[in-house]
């Protein structure tokens, strides 16, 4: 596969931004690729167009398949497995949020629950344990919104984020209003 100079910068910006989203450069090049591909594409095939070894390529398709963001196929009358990316660019997008959600906010959350059971042997950690609780709602509430936005699906998240600022404004008058005292 031939990649024009669009193409290419495309998937080398993708490879940097993919360390930024739990990811290699390596792997994050290699699910770009696949994502742009009309067709589903062997390793070999990987390889030559982002110039890694297969060793790179095989370990990248290893991680993008415990992620669920590649898929195996095979093509009748052929031995090579071919690859391609699973599903949609939503979809897609939900299982990295949710594995990030996994590996990352849950376990925090788990350890933050612990500690919060424990009961503060002095000041200091009592005084730290009101931070940890704050930590804890914090990451308990984007968990639970996330989770949310996940469920709207590509369409009612679209025109969720096309109202955009007037979501802020529209809180904004609601404080302003809460705010005025009555003239009763």
């Amino acid at each position: 596969m031939q990649l024009t100079p669009m193409l290419e910068s495309f998937i080398m910006h993708f490879g940097e931004m993919g360390s930024r989203w739990g990811f290699n450069r390596t792997v994050g090049q290699i699910v770009a690729l696949l994502v742009i591909s009309e067709e589903p594409i062997t390793a070999n095939d990987i390889a030559d167009a982002l110039r890694i070894s297969r060793g790179n390529v095989s370990m990248g398709l290893k991680e993008l398949q415990a992620w669920r963001l590649v898929q195996l196929q095979h093509k009748p009358g052929e031995r090579k497995e071919y690859f391609q990316a699973c599903g949609s660019i939503w979809e897609m997008a939900n299982r990295v949020f949710e594995e990030r959600r996994k590996r990352e906010m849950d376990p925090t959350l788990t350890l933050l629950r612990d500690i919060l059971l424990d009961k503060p042997a002095n000041g200091a950690e009592q005084h730290a344990q009101v931070k940890l609780q704050e930590i804890h709602d914090l990451l308990e509430g984007i968990s639970k919104w996330s989770t949310e936005l996940q469920r709207l699906g590509p369409d009612k998240l679209s025109t969720l984020m096309k109202l955009g600022s007037g979501v802020g404004k529209v809180l904004d008058l609601k404080d302003k209003l809460l705010a005025k005292p009555s003239n009763s």
